[in-house]
């Protein structure tokens, strides 16, 4: 019977025209003049279906009266009947016996609802006068109430809105903390709650990270002195060079002929120039002399470009760029870079600083940079020089920054490698630390959609 009258709950989709339903086959079953239902709202009562009536007034004296004995069986949290049947335990009834006299009614019983250990309402029954309540119906109302609890508090929160279910399981969330019970519970929180205040007020070393790679402190360029073809390259990146030492040559043929050529002109212009002289033709001797000197100078020339078909290295160090070993016979422009030689003993370390983090960056700063090819070994450096212009890479900007090595005679390190270097500001709170990231985005954010 029980599970039959709470069925009525279900049937309907809204609460209020649900709880109206199941008071009036309540009232229908049992033979009342009126079935009342309430629900807890904060420390008091509030009407939430009466029986026979879809329509009544919060105001009215009687419900008034009604809400009264649900605060006494609530306040008691055990059912309320009056007049008392024969083995009801002793409870206060007062506002029981103003509701019969209020109502005219012969008798009333209210037993609250409760779901989960906590009530939530409350179900009173009145009878017509001259009709009190038995044992048995009793015993079959205390069913119903237990069994319609959970399907209201179920119907009440599906129609709750955000703000009052948030307030509604913050303040379940507190009595459970500061009730008895729940150790688990408490045990979280005294932890959640000791983190925080940790993170709060510990600081740790607040540092900027950022792609970094190994450069020499100089670095040469060996480039084309003359458009020409390439002979031989013995050398390629990666190799170690000498000062002086020939890392390739280009082809040197068509000039071997062009100072032959010129030194047979050279030839003819000075035997003709010692004729004219023992003649005694000044003006011719004056002519042939000056083709002489023009031969010489061109002779010269030649000699020059003879000389830089040899590509030798300016500096002691590493090629760490080019490679003519594959490109044997191909043509060269003037001026083109053939190899990039760096030295082995001194680096710099440049930094691609992300535009978030480089007003915290100053000259000076110490860092530590970690090459991927040598994961175990950090190499410490300080800050020297900040460009002021930035590069955009993946929808980012970058800001150049550069490092002098504390050691830079590392046998290890070779320019062009890459990794991680990381730049020592100061020391700031940890929780500062992990969320400035974003509280700046959401800053940025919050400026750019105010109007």
């Amino acid at each position: 019977l029980a599970l039959d009258l709470v069925s009525t709950l279900l049937e309907q989709s809204g609460l209020k025209e649900s709880a109206t339903a199941f008071a009036t086959e309540l009232a229908a079953r049992f033979g009342c003049d009126r079935v009342t239902l309430g629900l807890l709202e904060g420390n008091r009562v509030k009407v939430l279906a009466v029986s026979h009536s879809p329509q009544f007034e919060q105001r009215a004296n009687l419900l008034r009266a009604v809400e009264r004995a649900m605060e006494e069986a609530i306040d008691q949290a055990e059912p309320v009947v009056y007049p008392p049947a024969g083995t009801a335990l002793p409870v206060v009834s007062r506002a029981h016996v103003a509701l019969i006299r209020e109502s005219e009614a012969g008798g009333a019983a209210t037993f609250p609802l409760s779901h989960g250990g906590r009530v939530i309402g409350a179900l009173t029954l009145e009878r017509a006068s001259g009709y009190q309540f038995d044992a048995p119906s009793l015993v079959v109302c205390e069913a119903v109430a237990s069994v319609a609890g959970p399907v209201v508090e179920l119907k009440r929160a599906r129609e709750t809105s955000l703000p009052t279910h948030a307030g509604r399981s913050a303040r379940e969330l507190w009595e459970r903390l500061v009730g008895s019970g729940h150790s688990g519970l408490k045990l979280a929180a005294a932890a959640v709650v000791s983190i925080a205040l940790f993170f709060s007020f510990a600081t740790g070393e607040y540092r900027v990270s950022a792609n970094a790679a190994i450069e020499g402190s100089v670095q040469r360029a060996v480039t084309a002195p003359m458009n020409g073809y390439v002979r031989e390259a013995p050398l390629r990146a990666g190799d170690t060079v000498k000062r002086g030492q020939v890392i390739g040559r280009f082809e040197d043929r068509d000039l071997l002929l062009e100072r032959v050529k010129l030194e047979s002109q050279r030839d003819q212009y000075v035997r003709q120039y010692r004729d004219a002289m023992a003649k005694r033709e000044r003006a011719q001797a004056q002519v042939f002399g000056s083709q002489v000197a023009q031969s010489e100078a061109q002779l010269q020339l030649v000699g020059e470009q003879l000389a830089r078909t040899e590509m030798v290295a300016a500096i002691d160090g590493v090629i760490v760029s080019g490679d003519l070993s594959q490109k044997l016979g191909s043509p060269v422009e003037r001026g083109q870079v053939l190899f990039e030689i760096a030295p082995l003993d001194s680096y710099r370390v440049v930094l691609q600083v992300d535009e978030r983090d480089i007003a915290d960056i100053q000259p000076g700063q110490h860092g530590e940079v970690t090459v991927s090819s040598i994961p175990g070994e950090r190499s410490e450096f300080t800050v020297t020089r900040i460009m002021p212009v930035n590069t955009a890479k993946e929808g980012r900007n970058f800001f150049r920054v550069e490092g002098a090595l504390r050691d830079p005679s590392s046998s290890r390190l070779r320019p062009r490698m890459e990794g991680v270097g990381k730049i020592y500001i100061d020391e700031r709170k940890l929780v500062w630390i992990w969320s400035h990231g974003f509280t700046d985005w959401l800053r940025l954010w919050i400026w750019n959609w105010l109007p």
